[in-house]
């Protein structure tokens, strides 16, 4: 008595075009997400673990604690012995180095 018995019937067979359009808006979504978000940011870790694997002894570099200093011995185990003041030396991992201020120059080039 509530509903007609027409109302009450299914709506019909979704067709397979309006189901995919359904589905667009989230396909989208995601694009824009991969090309603002997360192409960047792997761009940037990209970009930091080449900075890292260059790292040179004589290169002065900034920590993020912002500590500067020189670096005086790149070790094997992923850690760098820097120098921050005459004498004084810490040992620093090398993934928490953020900048690099100043390049030595590669050994080839200063033997003209």
């Amino acid at each position: 008595m509530f509903a007609t018995p027409a109302y009450a019937q299914a709506a019909g067979d979704v067709s397979a075009t309006a189901a995919f359009s359904q589905f667009v808006p989230l396909i989208l979504i995601f694009a824009i997400m991969y090309f603002l978000l997360i192409r960047p940011q792997q761009k940037k870790m990209k970009e930091h673990r080449n900075m890292v694997e260059a790292l040179r002894r004589g290169d002065q570099i900034v920590t993020q604690g912002g500590i500067i200093g020189k670096v005086t011995h790149v070790r094997e185990d992923g850690e760098v012995e820097v120098e921050i003041a005459t004498g004084v030396k810490v040992r620093v991992i090398k993934a928490t180095i953020a900048q690099v201020l100043s390049k030595t120059e590669p050994a080839a080039a200063n033997s003209n």
